[in-house]
């Protein structure tokens, strides 16, 4: 009964007409921001922040939660319409959202987004509400190595969508991590890869990689196709049959499960939790060959997951203190300006700073669909954009997020070497996704290892003693072997058969082939597609 009281105290707070005002505005800032190429949740909040001094702490600190959920669910659009990620939350949701939208079907994709994240993060909310303190717990208990496996689990688990190009994968993944790696080392000070060039000295951003890779690389690959456009400019119905409903209800249900305990988890977030809910879906799905061209399980359990770890995120961060990312930390330092400390004592001390912004979740994200659904139509018409029009933008959508960083134009000569890199990568079969992953997950592994060996004196045996090192270590295992078992019980495949870098990477590929008939097997890989130019061919016989 104390914890029904506290949710109902919570609502009370959320639902006060200024607490209701400032959660529209938030959201609204967000999703708007979060569809800008460039602009993510850290930019989004840190422009509202200043908005916040002198607000009443409770108020401003719904308002900038909602500004975080909201940025998130908006980076969906931008990777759906024109497959540039601006967020790392969002990659996966670009790799079965983006042929969607080259099919014509923009509408339905954005739909299914909207209703899972809407999802997503209600489920995380529940869960928030109910067992915080409990989880807030576990997380404590993850040590440097259960970290260092989880991540290693990440790794393999997208390694693995690469289906029969398992090698084509694990060298995309190698290369991500190396790309990590390039910088001063914060633990030793040595120059890595940098070339003494100092606009290295600080490492490569992981924007202009992903939208060098993505986005770029898909203004080239359009550029390289025949005809006057890329896609079919009918918008079709954002209407899901039942049969739809049912397809979605249970990777759904999956991916804001799976979102909100990997966002629990500090350091892990959206971006881990979104990239596992889609491997997790390829590999139960019985139609997981067609992953990457277009199917709408592929939309629905990284956007249901990416919204959950977002809210799983404030579990560490209110119940400890803890920021789990880099977003997190910005809310961390608004939070102690405003003069609220996060942490045990927080739900005793500010009841109304904790159980309001909770109930305020809930309330958001209720905004966010009846805000977002009638849009959407709008929105979709951005396919209707001659590509004359379409593409430059595109390219100045990109410059600008890329420039913005450092104000600096080796950044975008190392936008467009990226851009070129994916095209390579696009025309030769090699899947983006690990490479992607591997850059993220990188600095976060070497960090992870490097205090587990400091710890136990440089005994590698420290990441065989932890129950739960053990078990993703042995499912970071399965994770690549499962596919390779299953391809030796089926038996040496055709030649012609689809190679499998678009099933974990065909959105980003610029979709089956770019074309309005994409969607049909026997059109999947025709010639002029930028995944491989004629490489992939047929789903047929799977």
């Amino acid at each position: 009964m104390e914890t029904l009281d506290q949710i109902g105290y919570g609502f009370a707070v959320a639902l006060a007409p200024e607490n209701l005002l400032f959660v529209f505005i938030g959201v609204l800032a967000g999703t708007v921001i979060g569809m800008l190429p460039g602009l993510g949740p850290m930019s989004a909040i840190a422009l509202m922040i200043p908005i916040a001094f002198g607000m009443d702490p409770t108020t401003a600190i719904i308002m900038l939660a909602g500004v975080y959920y909201g940025a998130v669910f908006g980076g969906s659009t931008s990777s759906i319409l024109l497959n540039a990620p601006g967020i790392s939350g969002t990659v996966a949701t670009s790799f079965d959202g983006y042929p969607m939208a080259r099919q014509g079907k923009a509408g339905k994709a954005l739909a299914i987004a909207a209703i899972a994240s809407f999802a997503g993060g209600t489920v995380g909310v529940v869960l928030l509400m109910l067992i915080a303190p409990w989880l807030a717990k576990f997380a404590v208990s993850f040590g440097p190595a259960d970290y260092f496996s989880l991540m290693i689990l990440g790794l393999t688990a997208v390694v693995s969508l690469g289906g029969k190009n398992l090698t084509k994968g694990l060298i995309a993944a190698v290369v991500g991590v190396v790309i990590s790696l390039v910088g001063i080392d914060s633990q030793t000070a040595t120059m890595r890869f940098t070339f003494g060039v100092p606009e290295l000295f600080e490492g490569v951003q992981f924007l202009i990689v992903a939208l060098g890779v993505f986005a770029l690389a898909e203004v080239f690959a359009m550029l390289a196709r025949r005809g006057s456009g890329g896609g079919d400019g009918a918008i079709t119905s954002l209407r899901l049959n039942r049969r739809e409903v049912r397809t979605l209800s249970a990777p759904t249900a999956r991916g804001s499960l799976l979102g909100f305990f990997v966002g629990v988890l500090p350091g892990a977030g959206a971006t881990i939790a979104s990239f596992m809910a889609y491997s997790t879906e390829k590999r139960l799905a019985r139609d997981g060959a067609t992953f990457g061209r277009g199917n709408i399980k592929g939309v629905a359990a990284p956007e249901s997951a990416n919204n959950a770890a977002a809210v799983g995120s404030f579990v560490p961060l209110l119940t400890l203190g803890v920021p789990g990312s880099g977003t997190t930390a910005i809310l961390l330092g608004a939070l102690l300006v405003l003069g609220v400390q996060p942490g045990p004592l927080m739900l005793s001390e500010r009841p109304d700073v904790f159980w309001g912004v909770v109930a305020s979740m809930y309330v958001g994200n209720l905004v966010l669909l009846v805000l977002n659904l009638p849009l959407i139509p709008l929105f979709a018409k951005v396919l209707k954009t001659p590509r004359a029009v379409l593409l430059p933008l595109v390219v100045v959508f990109c410059m600008v997020g890329v420039y913005g960083l450092s104000f600096t134009t080796f950044d975008l000569w190392l936008l467009l070497g990226f851009g070129v890199l994916g095209y390579v990568m696009r025309q030769n079969g090699f899947p983006a996704a690990p490479l992607i992953l591997g850059l993220i997950l990188g600095g976060l592994m070497e960090k992870s290892m490097r205090q587990a060996l400091q710890i136990s004196d440089g005994a590698w045996s420290t990441f065989l003693t932890s129950p739960f090192s053990v078990a993703l270590l042995a499912l970071a295992v399965l994770a690549p072997v499962g596919p390779l078992l299953a391809r030796l019980r089926r038996g040496p495949a055709a030649p012609s058969d689809a190679s499998g870098p678009e099933a974990g990477d065909g959105a980003p590929d610029g979709g089956p082939g770019g074309r309005p008939d994409a969607g049909r097997p026997e059109s999947s890989g025709n010639s002029g597609g930028p995944a491989g130019g004629g490489e992939h061919t047929t789903a047929e016989g799977r």
